[in-house]
């Protein structure tokens, strides 16, 4: 006969941090003395021309950007890169709204 249990507290919903480092953190680094990995460093990206990384190599679909990295631009590219900027050779997409909303907090930490 099972006995009374307390109730588990509810699940804390994981930070920008750590979506960052589950999520991002193999394709992009956060600072500018490591080395650019498949992505370019995400250090300052808010408010950053898009493509215009010292020292990284865009693929095709950069080169048209003609745009600042904003939180409306950040959000649609997590969504959807393809669909944000065509040509993009990111693979990773994000669906859930929430999620995007703490990477893009994370990134607007390191600016």
């Amino acid at each position: 006969m099972a006995g009374a249990q307390m109730p588990l507290p509810a699940a804390k919903p994981p930070d920008g941090t750590t979506l960052f480092k589950q999520q991002c953190a193999t394709c992009h680094t956060t600072n500018l003395s490591d080395p650019a990995r498949q992505g370019p460093s995400l250090f300052k990206i808010v408010g950053r021309p898009a493509g215009k990384a010292d020292g990284f190599r865009y693929s095709a679909g950069f080169t048209d950007a003609n745009f600042v990295w904003d939180d409306t631009r950040l959000d649609a590219y997590l969504a959807n890169p393809q669909a944000a900027i065509p040509g993009s050779n990111m693979a990773y997409r994000q669906p859930k709204p929430e999620t995007r909303a703490a990477i893009i907090a994370y990134l607007k930490e390191l600016n």
